[in-house]
């Protein structure tokens, strides 16, 4: 088999590239970073997920329960500011530059494959998209896998090209490690077309890429399997146990949850219910006609591996979340939107150019501007929703850890409870407490083991006020702490309260 690569061809000595063409991308990604800012607000809290993460290197809080399909990336992302500060709205910033800084750079690696109209093209479409805006900013691994996985790809078409250049090696390494750091059972399906070219592709066939390729992986997901023979008794149970974690990976078609999730749904698990007006993933729906746009486009033009290679890639990295999950969260296709971005954009300004009149060139290109602006209105709509609903949750969880602190619950101090009464871990992560689970997916103790801290820590049992308390609470006053949120409260807390309540109450008394 055989399958070339063309590189673009150079330009004259005396020819200089346009200024409006030099800063396109640049515009792009500071264009993104202003969006989270003004759009997603840094104040907003800390989300669930993100408090385990963040928990790993806080100097705030203790560290939360590491389930086994989590990695550590994140929290080596993030160590720089949550170290030393508990500032959400700095995290915020930070992570917003950085993600804008990543896209530049992974589309900047693109530059000598495509022209930069098209990159900036799909760099916007990609960040304009709800997911994209609301993940950039947030302390969660999935866009950084994005990042990893459009630079890997256009590195490795660029390795392929410049079999000399050793940058294009340098980059191919870095990725994959960035990838595989992040979450490394994405990285390999992200991969496995890039490991298939090499081995079916005869002018593809090029061990030191291979070696390069493996390297990169390897070192990034290096801590992650150290861990797993550490931690949870190995790499295959870790594996296992991360499967469970996800209702076991089999054979279920999840395409429609993820349609029902467009919404702006973080999680939709179980994804039950009807779908959503249809306005809301319409644009969903058209992105495999698009990619296919743009690979006709890329054959016609004799370079369709540069189109492809990536879109061979976001189908891989799609698949597992696609048909292999039963459930559904828009996160988890950013890699695969990231992918398939600069192919769409090809395809788009190919349809756009395709009238040969210059007034029916104009039309055209009004039609697919009034298209672009109703699909930003349809994100920008979604994403409004979603940022005021987390904004709420996640000021509840801050006001049930402060009615906590009130009940003498202060660290140190350690929260339970069950999922459906309220969510214990990221108020733990407020309140700064441990937080601890006798079954399910994030089990670290057991009743045995609450029972005795009891005794010396003040511990609290998040409850419904109709939810009988476990057995070791039996006798525990039961605390209203913030709307439907209750806690049967240890008597060490009851301790602290009154503690407290002498020290503020002794200089008002003496006024």
């Amino acid at each position: 088999m055989t399958l070339t690569l063309r590189a673009p061809a150079a330009r004259p000595s005396g020819r200089r590239t346009p200024r409006n063409d030099t800063f396109l991308l640049p515009a792009v990604t500071a264009a993104f970073v202003l969006a989270q800012l003004l759009l997603v607000r840094p104040g907003i809290g800390l989300g669930w997920d993100e408090t385990v993460y963040v928990s790993q290197v806080s100097g705030h809080a203790p560290a939360a329960f590491f389930s086994a399909p989590r990695a550590r990336g994140i929290s080596a992302l993030v160590a720089p500011i949550a170290t030393w500060s508990s500032s959400t709205a700095l995290l915020r910033v930070y992570l917003a530059v950085l993600s804008g800084l990543g896209l530049y750079l992974a589309l900047r690696v693109w530059r000598p494959l495509f022209p930069a109209k098209v990159l900036a093209l799909g760099g916007a479409l990609f960040a304009s998209l709800w997911v994209t805006l609301f993940y950039g900013p947030q302390a969660m691994p999935n866009y950084w896998v994005a990042i990893g996985a459009l630079s890997g790809v256009g590195w490795f078409l660029r390795a392929q090209a410049d079999r000399a250049g050793r940058a294009p090696l340098w980059g191919l390494a870095a990725s994959a490690a960035l990838v595989a750091l992040m979450r490394p059972v994405d990285a390999v399906w992200v991969s496995l077309p890039m490991f298939a070219a090499l081995g079916v592709v005869r002018r593809w066939r090029h061990s030191g890429l291979l070696v390069v390729l493996a390297t990169g992986l390897a070192i990034g997901a290096a801590e992650w399997v150290v861990e797993a023979y550490t931690g949870y008794g190995g790499l295959a149970r870790r594996l296992h146990e991360g499967s469970l974690v996800q209702g076991g990976l089999r054979w279920n078609i999840a395409v429609d949850d993820q349609m029902r999730s467009q919404s702006g749904r973080v999680l939709c698990r179980p994804c039950t219910g009807g779908m959503p007006n249809p306005v809301l993933f319409l644009w969903w729906l058209a992105l495999p006609a698009l990619a296919a746009a743009g690979l006709a486009v890329a054959v016609r033009a004799r370079r369709a591996a540069v189109t492809a290679l990536p879109l061979v890639c976001a189908a891989t990295a799609a698949f597992p979340y696609l048909f292999l999950i039963g459930y559904a969260a828009p996160r988890f296709l950013l890699p695969a939107y990231a992918l398939i971005a600069i192919p769409v954009a090809d395809g788009l300004l190919s349809l756009v150019r395709l009238p040969r009149r210059g007034t029916g060139r104009r039309i055209a290109g009004a039609l697919a501007a009034v298209v672009l602006a109703g699909h930003l209105a349809v994100q920008g709509a979604v994403l409004h929703q979603l940022v005021g609903r987390a904004t709420g949750s996640h000021g509840d969880w801050a006001r049930t850890a402060a009615a906590l602190h009130r009940a003498g619950v202060r660290p140190p101090c350690l929260l339970t409870g069950q999922k459906r009464s309220a969510p214990h871990i990221p108020i733990a992560f407020y309140a700064a407490c441990s937080s601890a689970d006798t079954r399910g997916n994030n089990t670290n103790t057991t009743t045995g083991a609450l029972a005795r801290t009891a005794g010396s820590t003040p511990v609290a049992v998040l409850t419904a006020r109709t939810t009988p308390p476990p057995r070791y609470a039996r006798g525990w006053p039961l605390v209203h702490l913030n709307g439907p949120v209750y806690a049967y409260v240890s008597p060490a807390a009851r301790r602290t309260e009154t503690a407290g309540s002498v020290r503020r109450g002794g200089p008002a008394r003496t006024r």
